[in-house]
């Protein structure tokens, strides 16, 4: 895409929180869980018309300051954990920058034209056959 990792990553913000989940007693000692912040409007690694694709598109994952909160505590490891989100961060950002094909509208052939009605007349005639006949 057109922004930089290494210049994103420097703008990120990392913290670590205490976890919920397994660990047994060493979960309430240790901060495992990661929490990345990011904040989408005073990034200068993105260029504005970036920024405004990207607000569009995380509209329901953005604070009202425009900060980007992901959080993963799925290892007991804060290393790995740091490594996890960051990974979901840039799958994220490359799954908002990419733009959708134009639909080009297609209209059916003669040919499945002719067959459609060629059975609508097939199946018209068969129901009217079931009729009783019209004797007057």
């Amino acid at each position: 895409m057109n922004y930089s990792k290494e210049g994103l990553i420097n703008e990120l913000d990392f913290k670590a929180v205490r976890s919920s989940g397994s660990g047994g007693q060493h979960v309430n000692k240790v901060s495992s869980k990661v929490e990345l912040h990011f904040n989408l409007m005073a990034s200068e690694a993105l260029d504005e018309g970036i920024k405004a694709r990207l607000e569009q598109k995380w509209q329901n994952r953005l604070t009202k300051e425009g900060e980007l909160i992901l959080q993963c505590d799925d290892t007991r490891s804060q290393h790995k954990n740091k490594e996890r989100v960051i990974k979901r961060f840039f799958k994220l950002l490359d799954e908002a920058l990419v733009r959708p094909k134009k639909r080009k509208p297609t209209k059916p052939s003669k040919a499945a034209i002719k067959k459609r009605l060629k059975s609508k007349k097939i199946r018209s005639e068969k129901k009217a056959s079931r009729q009783k006949p019209d004797i007057s």
